[in-house]
């Protein structure tokens, strides 16, 4: 099993992440400013690519570095270039 060090942080940035956009549909409710509706969209996204990069950092960190001890990573690196071919588009 795989060991996930940054997991807790990954996690607390997801749920600032929800507060956040849950903020912006209500910015979008009460019909404030498009350009201030677009800042926070692009701060969100911001974040997700930062979070992304986590998720990548531990993947290595973690799954692959485990891979290539136990002699399995031509399976881990395939599904790793499975998961950044979906991220990266």
């Amino acid at each position: 099993m795989s060991h996930h060090k940054h997991r807790r942080s990954i996690v607390n940035r997801l749920a600032r992440i929800e507060g956040h956009v849950r903020s912006i549909k209500e910015m979008a409710q009460q019909d404030r400013d498009c350009g201030d509706l677009l800042i926070q969209i692009a701060a969100v996204r911001k974040a997700l690519d930062n979070t992304g990069k986590l998720i990548l950092r531990d993947h290595l960190e973690g799954c692959v570095v485990e891979a290539i001890r136990s002699g399995n990573q031509e399976k881990v690196l395939g599904d790793l270039k499975d998961a950044l071919d979906k991220f990266i588009r």
